[in-house]
């Protein structure tokens, strides 16, 4: 049996919604048996809906007891309920690997350290202990009803917590763009669809969208998140002069303040915050980003590229997503 690091699974696995569980953080949790076997490896997908844990012990559940039942079940709440009603201490020789210490507040939804407490599983490994004091403290209140808790740091997990600690702090920024091999960031769609569909979980996530002016009038977008039914967030256009065409898709969705700006003032109150843009964006950003998304696409064409001052980055992570080369990157 070919055996697997399940911490290393579950940073891998929350690694592909990062960007996406605003306000919450990016958090993995791996399932596994008394012989090491992986039952389950499960990540929190958007603020509201299910944590790690539970995710994980649903499916873990599935897979002991061959029940498709609880898979149909959505809400986190649906999902505790069915657990404590039906585990019947099927996870008391199991381990669960989680990168970020279960949280012990009833917020939208139940107290993972609760729910492991409460279908009794046998050990929780945490790699890094929340630092948000309302959701802290599972570890000990699993500790005080008899489940061994071993605290386990990684490097790994602390990176995925670096958004949700800025965000607690202030404002995060996140400058995203798409480029092909050559280099190339024009000509039109570069990304293929699931890129396109990561992008729009991201702007649902987001407070608020930074674009350029020559990029509005150019492009004539919407800039919402239809792809994945979700919320358009308000946008600020970077400009110094306000001749747009109010027919342009962006200014006609609902609910949505956009700003025209020549400065990043209005940024300052917005705490997720999205850039998507080329060259002239980057440099007018490039000392008010926290991180970096570059989605590289296996083709050529086009013919601008990044020609800026050289700015050194530190690749956090790589991955695919769809055909293309998925960067996440922070200042080097």
């Amino acid at each position: 049996m070919t055996r697997y690091d399940p911490m290393a699974l579950a940073v891998e696995t929350a690694w592909a919604y990062q960007g996406l569980t605003f306000p919450n953080p990016a958090v993995g949790a791996a399932v596994v048996d008394a012989s090491g076997q992986v039952l389950s490896v499960e990540a929190h997908h958007k603020a509201g809906g299910p944590h790690a844990e539970v995710r994980a012990l649903q499916h873990a559940f599935a897979a002991l007891h061959n029940d498709p039942t609880i898979l149909s079940l959505n809400d986190s709440s649906e999902i505790h309920n069915y657990l404590l009603l039906h585990h019947e201490g099927c996870f008391a020789s199991c381990s669960i690997y989680v990168t970020l210490e279960p949280c012990a507040h009833f917020g939208k939804t139940p107290s993972c350290a609760n729910l492991l407490a409460g279908v009794n599983i046998g050990r929780v490994v945490f790699a890094s202990a929340d630092p948000n004091a309302e959701a802290a403290g599972g570890a000990v209140m699993l500790e005080r009803d008899g489940i061994e808790v071993i605290h386990a740091p990684t490097a790994a997990a602390d990176e995925l917590l670096y958004p949700f600690v800025q965000w607690q702090q202030g404002s995060f920024v996140t400058f995203k763009w798409a480029q092909r091999l050559d280099g190339t960031v024009d000509g039109g769609v570069i990304s293929c669809e699931a890129s396109r569909r990561y992008v729009h979980a991201m702007r649902d996530a987001a407070d608020l969208l930074v674009i350029g002016g020559n990029t509005v009038r150019t492009d004539r977008p919407t800039l919402d998140a239809r792809l994945v039914g979700g919320k358009a967030p308000d946008v600020l256009i970077l400009s110094r002069g306000d001749d747009f065409d109010r027919s342009i898709p962006l200014f006609g969705v609902p609910g949505r303040n956009v700003m025209i700006a020549p400065d990043l003032e209005a940024m300052k109150a917005y705490r997720n915050v999205l850039v998507e843009g080329g060259p002239g964006m980057f440099e007018m950003l490039r000392d008010h980003c926290d991180m970096y998304l570059c989605f590289v696409a296996p083709h050529s064409g086009g013919t601008i590229r990044f020609l800026n001052e050289p700015k050194q980055f530190e690749i956090k992570h790589l991955s695919r997503s769809g055909n293309d080369v998925m960067q996440w990157m922070v200042n080097g």
